[in-house]
């Protein structure tokens, strides 16, 4: 009975069921549960599965970067980063009100960590994202412009709760970038969430935009619903460039 009753478990798609079914009869728990407790115990165990494999399945779709986690940002006072301002938009309030979070500062400062760790805590409560680097992408919807994919592409991004652009405005933008930016700003304004890092000060991405009609279309869509965090201080990596090099000091002394 009880290996029938697995095969059906697996045939429906019931692993959480199954496994946990499965280690209570072979650690002889199931005499310890009444009917209902027993009851109990699968559907929480199937639920807790369930969400489990939900959220690797976003943060494998998200293709993030980088594996980042808030438990390990610093707050060091010279990094300009508010401990408590991190901590509520890691509650993603932001992503049902269509709020922008624009993370600015000098390279190698934790910017695209930052903006991972947010995806990745966004991922944990079950929302859709996309990871990206902004060059690329606008590269990939240039192509699909030309193969005739782009529709599919835009309608792929627009169905994702947040999206990261990261290192915006490393270059100038052509016309066909404008207009990629323009379309995904449009798609998600007031209504999906954005998390844009750059080197560049907010004040300089017009230039970066170019042509001002564009640029104050975007502009106005992108800033005015956003949470900025502007780090400073000295690049981690450096930081730990120099710790590396301490520490191997310590070790040949």
């Amino acid at each position: 009975m009880n290996e029938k009753t697995h095969d059906k478990m697996k045939q429906m798609k019931f692993f959480g069921m199954y496994h946990a079914l499965q280690t209570a009869l072979q650690n002889e728990k199931t005499d310890g549960y009444s009917p209902d407790e027993l009851v109990a115990f699968l559907i929480d165990s199937e639920h807790d599965d369930r969400h489990s494999r939900k959220i690797n399945r976003h943060i494998t779709n998200a293709r993030f970067r980088y594996k980042a986690e808030l438990e390990h940002v610093k707050y060091e006072a010279d990094r300009n980063l508010d401990r408590n301002k991190v901590l509520r938009l890691a509650e993603c309030t932001f992503i049902k009100g269509g709020e922008n979070i624009l993370i600015t500062g000098s390279t190698g400062v934790g910017k695209s960590y930052l903006a991972s760790a947010l995806g990745h805590q966004a991922c944990s409560l079950g929302y859709k994202l996309m990871y990206f680097n902004t060059a690329k992408l606008f590269a990939k919807m240039k192509m699909a412009k030309v193969d005739g994919s782009y529709v599919k592409e835009m309608a792929r991004i627009e169905r994702q709760d947040v999206i990261i652009l990261d290192d915006f405005g490393l270059q100038p933008m052509d016309s066909q970038a404008r207009l990629v930016l323009l379309d995904l700003v449009e798609d998600r304004h007031a209504k999906r969430s954005m998390i844009l890092t750059s080197q560049i000060p907010i004040e300089g991405w017009y230039d970066v935009i170019g042509e001002k009609t564009v640029a104050d279309a975007i502009m106005d869509r992108v800033v005015h619903n956003a949470h900025r965090l502007e780090l400073k201080g000295e690049s981690m990596r450096k930081q730990r460039t120099k710790k590396q090099s301490i520490d191997t000091n310590e070790i040949i002394n």
